[in-house]
């Protein structure tokens, strides 16, 4: 029974798992339907399929699925442009968020054919056929593929995202060196797009306690800064059955991030600096 590969086929075959219905357990006005599907455009010579999740809050109704065709030589490369192309030429009531275009802002940030993602640097020629594009799982969906982010920014401003200085503020700067510099790369560059907070598990079951990847790569960012004073009092905050000891290391946060970020490792870190700090 023991399972030495990934590729390997299971012996036995009767422990199948019994199928679930999609909708099992699910509220009657939450059940996803079947929305409009939207004509091809004309005089269109490559499209591609876009099954985008719809939700109007003002209407009773459940959830939909809308199917657009999108003619991909008349927008640009990126699934938000296509968003776009679709927002202005076809139905100006589908809402999402963008900003930047550019990877650095966060805002466009989504389930991109199960995968969560920035649309502004997801190429269209790398989806699927159709593609789905959803919300971020596990927040509340205001409209569309618009999710309510306010209790994710509310744990981010738990970790105290500053610096603390208990010392009188120098003439000049406060001086690092180049190796306590370096000690903050791949921990400053994170977007607050919460890709990685919204993939994964644990904050799924405990996001009201739990941090979440996000939260805790920017708590490690300024612990690992050499210029701030506050590691005691930055600890002791985050010193808690829940707030950081929730993360199992499933690493889908590191997986799903558009960065190349690694939360699961910054996790990994301030779990050793409180194993230090006791022993």
């Amino acid at each position: 029974m023991i399972i030495e590969s990934s590729d390997e086929v299971p012996r036995l075959k009767w422990p199948r798992r019994f199928p679930v219905p999609r909708d099992f357990g699910v509220a009657q006005n939450s059940r996803i339907v079947e929305g409009k599907s939207w004509p091809k455009p004309k005089g269109a010579k490559r499209i591609t399929t876009l099954r985008i999740y719809r939700y109007e809050p003002d209407n009773d109704g459940p959830p939909s699925i809308d199917t657009f065709i999108v003619d991909v030589d008349d927008c640009g490369p990126m699934l938000l442009d296509a968003l776009i192309w679709i927002k202005y030429k076809v139905d100006s009531t589908l809402t999402f968020r963008r900003s930047c275009r550019e990877g650095v802002c966060g805002s466009c940030a989504m389930t991109i054919d199960g995968t969560n993602w920035t649309a502004c640097t997801r190429a269209m020629d790398e989806l699927s056929e159709p593609a789905t594009i959803y919300p971020l799982a596990n927040l509340p969906v205001i409209k569309d593929l618009v999710s309510d982010q306010t209790h994710l920014f509310a744990q981010h401003a738990l970790t105290e995202p500053w610096l603390k200085t208990e010392t009188p503020a120098p003439e000049h700067e406060r001086v690092q060196s180049v190796e306590q510099r370096q000690a903050l790369d791949g921990y400053y560059e994170c977007i607050m797009c919460f890709c990685c907070t919204s993939g994964c598990p644990s904050h799924w079951w405990n996001g009201d306690r739990f941090l979440g990847p996000a939260a805790l790569l920017t708590a490690w960012r300024w612990l690992a800064d050499s210029r701030d004073e506050g590691r005691g009092e930055r600890l002791d905050a985050l010193d808690d059955p829940f707030r950081l000891y929730r993360c199992h290391t499933i690493l889908n946060c590191t997986r799903t991030c558009p960065r190349g970020l690694n939360p699961g490792k910054a996790i990994a870190e301030i779990k050793r600096m409180m194993l230090d700090r006791g022993g």
